[in-house]
């Protein structure tokens, strides 16, 4: 066994009462037990339960749960922080001949590996992932990550119009990848698979429907993908799909609208859009980078609370400019400011971790540390330069740490990360 003791916060339930309903312990104990979390408390109460626990001492920094990315592109890791462009010339220009290259299982594993540093170093512990439209960049991202026992939510990204050939598939095609995938990676391990058509003008109403029956056939796999991030993108989704009631219907209409669904950005939905997501119990994923980098507009966090709509926090590398969840919620933070409707600290911080783990019903295994989740943590230093050793003093209360790395902080506020008990990545090495 072993016993930690640092500054400890994480959200034990279920909430929308950030200030009431954390748990901060200023000199907290955390008991691992092999992978699994034991106990939490106040460090003397811990210690004195388990005298034989081996007690590694974080005195001054703060333990936190690992965090939650719920929406980013692996393949899209070489092409961050290329210049300009909105939505649509941004696939064209950078996304589509980056994710060419994954044809190469070789390349795939490379980038695979170097994504998976990107989190760790970051603090992200679990992502929802687009792979591409080649099985094999899938195997490279589960494969990479089995090895290191890290949660991962993934899938194949199915286009059969609208995009490069070399990136096209069909609808059978999609349908029978896509479930072998399943087959061989949903619920092995800490791995789990997630229905991915790239966005609707990317699918044909044949391969959306062959999806849809996927996921009636396997009703606990996620499913993840694209919604009213843009504009231009909206009324291309009219012109291709006149039939349908706006753009969430064209998913609705092949039953992918429900629990477990991931819908990035939803940032100009209309009042049916908003009370369907309420209704069907899915998630946003919030992605102010990307969408302040790309132009897209502004979340409206105010509606995704008045219908009950949930909503996790999500970098989308690489239109997302960072990995760090932290700066994303700083991003989040200037966002819900423009709108006059402010997200706080702490608040931020629940989107993060339960908020996210609540959405997506894993709040069983991750996004808390409460005793029987899955030892995902991370141990954050928040005074690791001149300039924050100024700005957060000693003593400071947790809302105003975690604010100021949202501004201040980037991965070397990260001193360690741990994945099921075991420290993947530390700082000094």
């Amino acid at each position: 066994m072993q016993l930690f003791r640092a500054s400890i916060a994480h959200f034990p339930k279920q909430t929308t009462q950030f200030d009431n309903d954390i748990a901060i312990f200023k000199d907290g104990g955390l008991l691992v037990n092999d992978n699994e979390i034991q106990d939490i408390g106040e460090f003397h109460v811990i210690a004195e339960r388990y005298p034989a626990a081996t007690v590694t001492d974080f005195s001054g920094k703060w333990i936190l749960p690992g965090l939650i990315d719920s929406h980013l592109h692996y393949p899209q890791t070489q092409s961050i922080a290329h210049y300009g462009e909105q939505l649509l010339s941004w696939l064209e220009n950078y996304t589509f001949p980056t994710e060419m290259q994954f044809a190469d299982s070789a390349h795939a594993t490379t980038i695979a590996n170097v994504f998976l540093n990107q989190l760790l170093r970051n603090g992200t512990t679990t992502g929802f992932v687009f792979t591409t439209v080649h099985k094999e960049s899938c195997h490279a991202l589960f494969s990479a990550a089995s090895e290191i026992d890290m949660a991962i939510v993934a899938g194949k990204v199915c286009m059969d119009r609208n995009c490069p050939s070399e990136l096209r598939d069909n609808a059978e095609t999609a349908q029978a990848d896509s479930a072998q995938l399943i087959e061989t990676w949903h619920n092995k391990g800490r791995s789990r698979y997630a229905l991915t058509p790239r966005f609707a003008p990317t699918s044909t109403e044949a391969q959306l429907a062959a999806l849809g029956e996927l996921a009636e056939q396997y009703s606990d796999v996620f499913i993840q993908t694209h919604l009213s991030e843009n504009l231009d993108e909206i009324a291309w989704v009219k012109s291709l799909f006149p039939q349908a009631d706006g753009y969430l219907d064209v998913y609705d209409k092949y039953n992918l609208v429900r629990e477990r669904s991931v819908f990035g950005h939803g940032i100009h939905l209309t009042p049916t859009e908003w009370a369907r997501l309420g209704e069907s119990g899915a998630t946003i994923a919030f992605c102010p980078t990307s969408n302040l980098f790309l132009g897209s507009g502004l979340f409206d966090m105010t509606a995704a609370r008045a219908n009950n709509v949930h909503v996790a926090m999500a970098t989308d590398v690489g239109a997302g400019t960072t990995f760090n969840m932290f700066k994303t919620y700083g991003d989040a933070y200037k966002v819900s400011q423009l709108r006059n409707e402010p997200i706080s600290p702490l608040e931020g911080f629940y989107l993060m971790t339960q908020g996210a783990a609540v959405a997506h019903a894993l709040d069983h295994e991750i996004g808390n540390l409460n005793p029987g989740s899955t030892a995902d943590f991370i141990v954050v230093e928040p005074r690791f330069d001149e300039l924050t050793r100024l700005r957060i003093k000693e003593d400071a209360e947790f809302d105003d740490v975690f604010f100021a790395l949202s501004i201040l902080g980037d991965d070397r506020a990260i001193d360690q990360t741990w994945i099921n008990g075991t420290c993947r990545y530390k700082k000094e090495d």
